[in-house]
């Protein structure tokens, strides 16, 4: 999808459109304020908001990184996860408006409905992009696929409104660099005899799986483009990266990819995390922490719940204000997805952090998932008869629930 969480803002508030827009920062207070007008006293449509009235990224002061930003705002170097103190550098008079995801997501189904009504193999890779097999679709061919990219992006745009770009070829690893050839609203065709005039130049980073450390190390070894990892050895890739990622390096420079389109796959883990605008302390902040926290475990209930889902294990990650990063697990011997039980086994996890360095973020994650009803019966864990005989009623474990320095929150 073009600039995904952007366009959505963009048909609420068309206003806005051609013009530098960027998405991130704090919570969903904006509409409030814009809706009510300077004044704070009848309430406007969004459409006849006037422009000046919109918050400017020059004015925001926090720790937020942009999600997504509008085309205009691109040309000015803004873009996704970069900080947008840094942004408003580059860009001051760019419009900021926060992430609203109960919209995104919804726009997030509806276009994809509008894809699996034509195409039904598709693999979901998250809120705004797709991979989707054409092999066995009547006139998936046509054209080279162009035909039915065609189809998709006009039933995309009529039922939501939005635009997409679609890169088509022979495996997913060219499709997904097709993709961003011609955006937006673009589509683009690469064959397997395009491999050394539209695939080897680009930059290795462009490779789905080549991160910046990996395209760091390359690049300190002189090797920069897709075309310049191709020429190499793959023993000599394997002797700087390892068996199987140099390996994987060589195969992929060459456009290979035999990975299916997979049209059902579980998740992993699950989690929600916030970054605070300014340093927090478990002592001094402690009303404000434990509400953010408590506030993050019933979201990530609700998200297991809304996919059917259940966890074991819940974590914890903090960042201080050092950068350091500090994460605990705790595998519980249930499943849940109840806010309550989750915010006590992840106050469980509290005890074993230090917490006496200010916090930049807090986050919370659930792993070792089943589906709901679904569940493997657990064995009853050694001597957990004895200590729930040894709590006192409508206690967990003699403290809020969190336990010991747990309670700081």
């Amino acid at each position: 999808m073009d600039a995904f969480f952007a366009s959505v803002e963009l048909l609420r508030y068309p206003q806005l459109k051609g013009l530098p827009v960027v998405i991130g920062g704090g919570r969903r207070k904006v509409d409030e304020l814009l809706l009510r007008g300077p004044d704070g006293t009848a309430e406007r449509e969004r459409r006849f908001i006037p422009v000046e009235d919109f918050p400017l990224l020059k004015d925001y002061v926090g720790r937020g990184v942009i999600t997504t930003a509008t085309y205009a705002a691109r040309k000015f170097g803004v873009g996704s996860a970069m900080g947008m103190m840094k942004a408003a550098r580059l860009c001051p008079q760019a419009i900021v408006l926060p992430v609203d995801f109960d919209e995104v997501r919804r726009y997030s189904r509806t276009f994809k409905a509008a894809i699996t009504e034509i195409a039904p193999v598709m693999q979901d890779r998250g809120v705004d992009e797709v991979y989707i097999d054409f092999t066995d679709v009547p006139g998936g061919q046509r054209e080279g696929g162009r035909v039915l990219a065609r189809l998709i992006q006009k039933s995309i745009f009529d039922k939501t409104g939005l635009t997409c770009s679609i890169g088509v070829a022979p495996n997913r690893l060219l499709a997904k660099m097709a993709s961003e050839f011609n955006k937006p609203n673009g589509i683009s065709i690469v064959y397997e005899e395009d491999l050394q005039e539209k695939i080897w130049p680009l930059n290795v980073r462009k490779i789905n799986g080549i991160g910046p450390k990996a395209g760091e190390k390359l690049a300190r070894l002189g090797i920069e483009t897709i075309g310049q990892l191709a020429a190499q050895d793959p023993q000599w890739l394997i002797g700087h990266f390892g068996k199987s990622t140099g390996a994987w390096m060589h195969r992929v420079a060459w456009g290979r990819d035999d990975s299916p389109v997979v049209t059902e796959s579980e998740p992993v883990s699950m989690s929600r995390e916030t970054t605070f605008d300014r340093d927090l302390h478990a002592v001094r902040d402690k009303a404000e922490l434990g509400a953010i926290f408590t506030d993050l475990c019933v979201r990530l209930a609700e998200d297991l719940q809304r996919k059917g889902y259940v966890a074991r294990t819940i974590g914890i990650k903090l960042r201080y204000d050092d950068f350091k990063i500090a994460t605990r697990d705790h595998t519980a011997g249930i499943y849940t997805a109840d806010g309550a039980t989750i915010r006590q086994l992840a106050g469980q996890c509290l005890k074993r952090v230090p917490l006496d360095k200010r916090l930049r973020l807090l986050g919370v994650r659930a792993s070792t998932l089943a589906r709901r009803g679904e569940e493997p019966v657990l064995e009853p864990r050694a001597g957990a008869a004895a200590e729930t005989r040894r709590r006192k009623p409508g206690t967990t474990d003699g403290t809020d629930g969190v336990g010991g320095t747990a309670q700081l929150f």
